[in-house]
């Protein structure tokens, strides 16, 4: 005799949690593996959900925990399930631009690109002359883009533009320099006007360009030099640009997986940010709070130019890649060239970069988290919307105090 059973198909195992994106996709987290997916683990299938919370119900992140809670008004009920998944539906992959896992931690940037014209396309890139930002540079511009490369050191530009026309010259003759110095404000808002009296329209704005533990320095504007190039600058810079972005713009954030090893927390964000105590001042500390900064300033821009249809993306690279952002100890640069077999290579570094500033299927999303050119749960402390405004304001506020004379 045959007993039915209950369809457990649907029903999710551990390590397996079932998430939703602010713009309405059902997604897969395996928590063994940091490693995301919108196909249903045992089933294959995409869903969809509302956009919109449920009537009556609104969303909080904890303080002391970072996780995103839900309240529902009439009883005060708390649940961390987003209810919104009770809503989810069966998607049709065609409708949904066929958003699937195309590439993995081993796809060039190049191979993301392949079969795509981006002619008549701009973009700018900063810290393009060298590493992952020279590769993204490189791969635009092969395929049509015309990139600006947003550098400091005109010298090592030219060097790097001039190797791109030596692989196809009217690639390279594609690519112009403008100077920025990320280290001044003052240079950052030279450059954007350098730019807004040129061009019209910007297709794509990257925000590559960093520093990874230099030793403790104030910058021209007497900001904590980490923060300031790697955060504070791009923050300025993209407020600048604000009128060459239409819908048709994306912004992409190149922050870092250790933004999930920053202690950052909202009673934080204040002038203790700009100059520690060269005692308790620690570079790489400085350097996993900046890159916090780089997926929230992302998320919040995301809400605030939602209804100007810009996409924002927040990214992580790849883990230790061999580039010059470790030239500031010799350890560190000893250990990147001991490690670097088994690493990415700086092409396939740019691949996340390159895909979320072209991929179609992304059209009409923003506010994500990738790594490996797909869709990543970012840590949890990003989510915090109350420690997202905080952060908004504090850099709108050292902006305002800083440039009062510009």
């Amino acid at each position: 005799m045959s007993v039915s059973t209950p369809e457990i198909d649907d029903e999710l195992l551990p390590p397996w949690e079932e998430l939703a994106t602010d713009d309405g996709f059902v997604y897969y987290l395996d928590r063994g593996k940091h490693a995301t997916q919108l196909t249903h683990p045992r089933t294959g299938k995409i869903k969809r959900i509302p956009r919109d919370l449920p009537q009556g119900w609104t969303k909080q992140v904890e303080e002391a925990t970072g996780k995103i809670a839900f309240i529902k008004e009439e009883t005060q009920e708390k649940t961390y399930i987003d209810p919104r998944l009770a809503s989810a539906v069966e998607a049709d992959p065609q409708t949904m631009g066929q958003l699937r896992q195309r590439f993995n931690s081993g796809t060039s940037a190049l191979e993301v690109l392949e079969g795509q014209d981006l002619t008549g396309k701009v973009a700018i890139v900063t810290g393009a002359n060298t590493g992952i930002g020279y590769e993204t540079a490189l791969s635009l511009a092969l395929h049509g883009c015309e990139v600006i490369f947003a550098c400091r050191n005109e010298a090592t530009t030219g060097k790097a533009i001039a190797k791109i026309k030596r692989i196809k010259h009217s690639a390279g003759k594609a690519c112009k320099f403008i100077k920025i110095d990320l280290a001044s404000l003052r240079s950052t808002k030279e450059f954007a006007d350098q730019v807004k009296a040129q061009y019209k329209h910007i297709d794509m704005l990257i925000l590559n360009a960093g520093v990874y533990s230099p030793p403790q320095h104030l910058t021209e504007d007497g900001f904590e030099t980490t923060f300031q190039v790697c955060h504070l600058s791009h923050f300025y810079l993209t407020l600048l640009l604000s009128d060459t972005f239409d819908h048709t713009s994306r912004i992409i954030v190149v922050s870092s997986e250790l933004h999930r090893a920053s202690f950052l927390r909202t009673s934080d964000i204040n002038e203790s940010m700009l100059a520690a105590p060269p005692r308790t001042f620690i570079s790489y500390s400085a350097y996993n709070d900046a890159k916090l900064c780089n997926v929230m300033f992302a998320f919040e821009l995301a809400k605030r130019w939602r209804s100007r249809g810009i996409a924002v993306f927040a990214l992580h690279p790849g883990s230790l890649v061999s580039t010059e952002i470790n030239r500031n100890y010799w350890f560190w640069r000893l250990f990147f060239v001991l490690i670097r077999p088994f690493t990415k290579s700086v092409q396939q570094a740019a691949s996340t970069t390159v895909y979320c500033a072209t991929a179609p299927e992304l059209n009409g999303l923003t506010g994500l988290y990738f790594n490996n050119c797909y869709i990543c749960g970012p840590a949890d402390s990003t989510r915090n919307e109350r420690k997202q405004r905080l952060l908004w304001e504090f850099s709108e506020s050292l902006i305002e105090r800083a440039t009062k004379d510009f």
